[in-house]
């Protein structure tokens, strides 16, 4: 049986497939309006700084989690208008401060201490440091025009202390008592005056001087110096005549200090000491009752001065300073020498032809030229009963 053979099919182009009609995109939907941001303007640090100073602030707490605040006449107050500070407006304030490096430091340290200056106007001593709640920070503001000896109502006294030398004077008080302020003016006044060179070590470097007619060098730890001791010990081959140290931090320190104030210069230091008594108590307890001796007699016969300070509220809503101020006499060097330093506490208000003066005797002169209130003098008084007696007359001095 034959078949057929199926004939192939024909060559030829192959119709092309129409194409499947499509639809058209849906008309796209205009975007969503932006939502005008309803909180307040975070400004920057720069605009912080200056906000404060016009407001009369001494200081500034800023930590994250938390609201900023302002310290004015002491008090800490709250900045109503701005938000709780967030991380990213924390570290954004930190790199307007500092340098990359520093944050590293501080990032790997937990705490920073430094200062930098804005505009050439104001310059702020920085400290970070890390808290429960977060990285916090608090800046303390240091005008760059330096407030003289007069301009503080500092007593006269102070001024003669300016011209001794050689010896240790010795400005104490808490911390924000005004001690920097009270011995950038005595460094103005003798670079005003006189023609010395004075070296400071400080850390950090608060007010800035520039050389008039003294010359001035100063230097801070961790810039210009690695260490605070060497920097220290340096410094007595650098032909100074005056040495600024910026706190008498230990034995060291203190063997050191004491070395140059008998060595011809005049030495400058803090500590945080509340009274004149209590300052020579403090050096003397750095060393091991064996040593305490030979110690008294050191300090017997370098010690210029003793100025114990604090700061008190005016009637018309400012700060003022107030006074302890120790002039190591003939009387007082013995009584150092005899270990009898609580005697100095009943010499001290009855020298004021000397240049010295009990804090009740300053709070109370204050009292009587309406600076202060009858409660902020009690307040600030070291020994309110004494005081009390005093504004009712009933003890004299």
């Amino acid at each position: 049986m034959s078949t057929t053979p199926i004939p192939p099919p024909p060559r030829g182009p192959i119709p092309p497939v129409p194409p499947r009609p499509v639809a058209p995109p849906p008309p796209k939907a205009p975007p969503p309006p932006v939502a005008k941001s309803s909180g307040p303007r975070i400004p920057s640090m720069e605009e912080l700084v200056f906000r404060a100073q016009e407001e009369g602030a001494s200081d500034i707490h800023i930590g994250v989690n938390e609201r900023p605040r302002f310290r004015k006449r002491g008090l800490m107050e709250i900045v109503e208008d701005l938000p709780v500070t967030d991380l990213e407006t924390y570290d954004r304030w930190v790199a307007e401060m500092l340098q990359p490096e520093q944050i590293e430091l501080f990032r790997r340290n937990m705490e920073f201490d430094g200062a930098c200056t804005f505009q050439d106007k104001i310059r702020v001593r920085i400290n970070l440091f890390i808290s429960l709640r977060g990285p916090a920070l608090v800046l303390r503001l240091i005008p760059l025009k330096i407030l003289t000896i007069d301009q503080l109502g500092l007593p006269s006294v102070f001024k003669d202390l300016c011209h001794y030398q050689k010896g240790l004077i010795l400005v104490t008080g808490p911390t924000g008592s005004g001690k920097s302020t009270t011995l950038a003016a005595m460094v103005d006044y003798i670079n005003q005056t006189l023609p010395k060179h004075i070296i400071s070590i400080e850390d950090p470097v608060e007010f800035v001087h520039f050389s008039k007619k003294a010359l001035i060098r100063q230097r801070e730890v961790g810039i210009h110096t690695l260490k605070f001791e060497n920097a220290l010990k340096a410094s007595l081959r650098e032909d100074p005549d005056i040495i600024l140290i910026g706190e008498m931090r230990d034995r060291e320190t203190v063997n050191t200090a004491l070395k140059a104030a008998q060595t011809g210069h005049l030495v400058f230091g803090t500590l945080h000491t509340n009274s004149a008594v209590k300052t020579i108590d403090r050096i003397l307890n750095l060393y091991e009752p064996s040593e305490q001796p030979p110690m008294r007699v050191q300090i017997a016969e370098t010690l210029v001065a003793v100025i114990a300070q604090s700061l008190v509220r005016t009637t018309d809503g400012k700060r003022t300073a107030i006074h302890e101020i120790m002039i190591n006499t003939d009387a007082i060097k013995d009584y150092i020498r005899r270990d009898e330093v609580d005697e100095i506490e009943n010499l001290i208000p009855r020298s004021t032809l000397d240049g010295m003066c009990t804090m009740n005797q300053c709070l109370y002169r204050l009292y009587e030229e309406g600076r202060i209130t009858e409660e902020t003098a009690l307040e600030a008084s070291p020994k309110p009963n004494e005081m009390a007696m005093l504004l009712r007359g009933k003890a004299g001095f």
